[in-house]
């Protein structure tokens, strides 16, 4: 299927209900609060590093299918005319993600030659310390928080190329239209914002297919895709050709990986079954009332501000039909103007006046809106920093720290099933455009991909675990040392596990010689001297 010749709406039609609750679920990962008000009809308060006026494409056509229950949110609100906006959102959403992506890959995953090739095992190295890491860190947190993310094997061939190896980068679910066959992947179109003029929208399209991929430019409007126009026609797309064999003999440049299935919300619309759903797909509700419950405590606070009560002749004066003034921030705040003075004793009164802050009742109910969102997003209290009752940590075993966190540990178990397919498809492409493109003596074949062990352990609990593998007798050296020392290579390995052998070698015993303390006859008389000298001493002895 070819690029579209232009024109249309875009995205696509037909992928309105999967763009628009992409946009709800990007609203919330980004932790923008103008966002969320556009979004749900509230206020906006005016964010200073977007200029007014300025166009927002995730926000685009929210409004109407949302205007209607905009009174059922805490952010569609309206903020009364002359007051400012107080709403306090706390970006809880983003945090699910970070936690899901630390979970996934704050260790580099191992990745190791099928055969043992050493030009292979080479490759692997290189794209590690090519900042794979870091790609898959981007790669795993978009993923939680829009439900999936697409990965792209890139390279650059070029005159002047900006790297001299292929690498794999992320790709965001809500710039992509796939499409899907028996629930595989067999094509995708990937899609960016390129330039901005007036109204004009320039977009760079760029489909992935079966050998080969597929660049077009075009100039629209903020949702028409436009004409087609050539490639050279804007710099960032002038270096690219309009079709680029891969010279793959079987798969794509591009894959999926899913964060969460089924996507309970798409089960039924044939273009979003096949895709992921977001850690907190569902919690919107709960995540609102969260932002909600904090904005009463800040208003609580706001309220709880010491004032004082003064008559409105001990304001300061403007002159006559000017009226008096005083300072928004001064403690002196309200001016009474009243004939009867509420003062029993008679006289001009200064009363003061301090709310009490309900700060435990607003923290209770805040916490138990935030257990009840990470629980349901699949994770422990603890993976978020939960601490004891009375607010200190606890000095815990290692068994209760598992037990505590084993939700965590399954959830991140079901997102490794989706991640490892995917993940060694593209290394295994990644190593066919090595040897396609750059003539690299490699292997195409499928490595081995090993997840790091949880998130980064402690050398405490590591050196625990060893112990307990020793005891057990369930683990050898090396494996041990290589729990210890995850970034170290082969050659590091083996000297250690060489210098502990012979540190923990018993001593050798030394054997006395039978023959060392005999005589010259061999009979185990003493010297001819030495037994001259034990006579003597006898028959002194005898005296």
């Amino acid at each position: 299927m070819p690029l579209p010749d232009g024109g249309g709406a875009w995205p696509p039609q037909n992928l309105d209900l999967v763009t628009a609750r992409l946009d709800v679920w990007s609203t919330w990962y980004s932790g923008d609060p103008d966002r969320l008000s556009f979004l749900y009809g509230g206020s906006l308060a005016g964010d200073p590093g977007r200029p007014i006026g300025y166009p927002d494409p995730a926000t685009r056509g929210l409004r109407g299918w949302l205007g209607r229950l905009a009174s059922r949110w805490f952010w569609g609100v309206q903020t009364p005319d002359n007051e400012k906006r107080t709403k306090l959102h706390l970006p809880l959403a983003g945090d699910i993600a970070a936690a899901s992506a630390d979970l996934l890959f704050s260790e580099p995953p191992t990745l190791k030659a099928a055969d043992g090739d050493e030009s292979t095992q080479q490759a692997l190295d290189d794209l590690i310390e090519d900042g794979l890491h870091a790609d898959l860190l981007e790669a795993a947190e978009v993923c939680a928080g829009l439900g999936g993310v697409y990965l792209r094997n890139c390279w650059d061939d070029g005159d002047n190329p900006i790297r001299d190896r292929p690498w794999i980068s992320a790709v965001h679910a809500d710039c992509a239209v796939p499409t899907w066959r028996y629930g595989r992947l067999i094509a995708v179109t990937f899609w960016q914002v390129v330039h901005r003029d007036g109204n004009d929208v320039w977009r760079h399209l760029e489909r992935h297919e079966q050998g080969v991929i597929l660049h077009g430019l075009y100039k629209g409007g903020e949702r028409d895709l436009g004409r087609k126009v050539p490639l050279t026609a804007h710099e960032a797309t002038a270096g690219l050709r309009d079709a680029v064999p891969t010279g793959l003999t079987k798969g794509l440049t591009a894959g999926y990986v899913p964060n969460m299935r089924p996507a309970r919300v798409w089960r039924d619309v044939p273009e979003g079954a096949h895709l992921g759903r977001a850690d907190f797909a569902g919690l919107e509700g709960p995540m609102d009332a969260l932002d909600e419950v904090y904005s009463a405590l800040m208003r609580d606070i706001r309220l709880a501000k010491g004032r004082l009560l003064i008559p409105e002749t001990m304001l300061q004066s403007q002159g006559k039909g000017q009226g008096a003034t005083f300072d928004s921030e001064a403690e002196f705040l309200y001016p009474v103007n009243s004939l009867m003075s509420p003062n029993p004793q008679g006289g001009l009164p200064i009363m003061a006046q301090q709310f009490q802050i309900r700060v435990d009742e607003h923290l209770r109910s805040a916490q138990s809106l935030q257990d009840q969102i990470v629980r349901s997003a699949g994770y422990s209290a603890q993976t978020f920093g939960a601490v004891a009752g009375d607010g200190g940590q606890v000095a815990q075993t290692a068994t209760e720290v598992d037990s505590r966190t084993r939700r965590s540990d399954i959830t991140r178990d079901r997102k490794i099933t989706y991640w490892k397919p995917e993940l060694v498809e593209r290394i295994r492409v990644h190593l066919e455009l090595c040897k396609e493109f750059f003539g690299d003596s490699v292997e195409p074949e499928r490595p081995k991909v090993v997840f790091g062990e949880r998130a980064s352990e402690t050398p405490a609990q590591l050196a625990q675990t060893a112990q307990l593998w020793l005891a057990a007798e369930a683990a050898s050296t090396e494996t041990r040392v290589r729990l210890i020392h995850p970034d170290w290579d082969d050659p590091q390995i083996e000297e250690e596990v060489a210098r502990i052998r012979e540190e923990s070698a018993p001593a050798e015993l030394t054997v006395p010689d039978p023959e060392a303390g005999m005589g010259a006859s061999g009979s185990g008389a003493p010297p001819e001297g030495e037994q001259d000298g034990l006579d003597a001493a006898l028959e002194g002895a005898g005296q």
